[in-house]
């Protein structure tokens, strides 16, 4: 059964740092794309983040590039998302997201499973 849990909740001023974490199981996580994506109060999942299964290469929407930084170590199954120069708008629950199929990627949500875990707050005040 594929698991993936979040964590790195926090609440932090606006201009702050977070780091968040990923551990997955239950599939060959060196084979797959993973995701950080985002869903604020009232509004839809919003992708952020890929890095991609062997090469590491990453890429970032418009909104945290810059700011974000994905990275993985599939020694230990582990997805990360550095977080910098927090902004109010980056409140939101954070979940990683495993791509659907092996060694693919895309730069939304149409190649990527739905959240399976309960996801990490991430509350930055003004």
């Amino acid at each position: 059964e594929v698991q993936l849990v979040e964590s790195g909740e926090g609440l932090v001023q606006s201009g702050g740092s977070l780091r968040l974490s990923c551990v997955a199981s239950g599939f060959a996580f060196d084979n797959f794309a993973m995701a950080w994506v985002r869903q604020a109060q009232g509004k839809g999942l919003e992708w952020l983040a890929v890095v991609r299964p062997r090469s590491s290469t990453t890429a970032y929407t418009n909104a945290v590039r810059g700011r974000f930084t994905i990275s993985r170590n599939n020694a230990v199954n582990m997805v990360y998302l550095q977080m910098d120069s927090l902004k109010p708008e980056d409140t939101a629950v954070y979940y990683c997201a495993k791509a659907l199929t092996p060694f693919s990627s895309c730069s939304d949500m149409s190649c990527y499973d739905p959240p399976r875990g309960r996801g990490t707050q991430v509350t930055v005040s003004s």
